[in-house]
């Protein structure tokens, strides 16, 4: 016997994610942190050598001093556009060790 009102598992899963909020957030902090190397590509993620969320503030431990004040530089447009990437404000900082 097949039900008549059935749905697919994709729009499930979207109002699951719709109606609670701190599942919805908690993926959007994990695409900020595997987007990091995918916007900056792979040579600033070679020297990444850790990278969290913590408070809304991500802090990224990298391995060369020139690359981190490169970054610090540009902090603003990192910050928009790994927002972007989650698809909702998730970061508000960025710390550079």
């Amino acid at each position: 016997m097949r039900k008549r009102n059935t749905e697919s598992i994709g729009e499930v899963l979207k109002q699951f994610f719709e109606e609670n909020q701190f599942f919805k957030r908690k993926v959007a902090e994990s695409r900020v942190v595997s987007g990091w190397a995918q916007l900056l590509g792979s040579m600033i993620a070679s020297y990444t050598t850790n990278i969290y969320l913590r408070n809304n503030v991500l802090y990224v431990s990298l391995s060369s001093s020139v690359l981190r004040s490169e970054l610090m530089m540009a902090k603003d447009r990192l910050i928009t556009k790994l927002n972007e990437h989650a698809g909702m404000h998730v970061i508000n900082d960025i710390v550079f060790r």
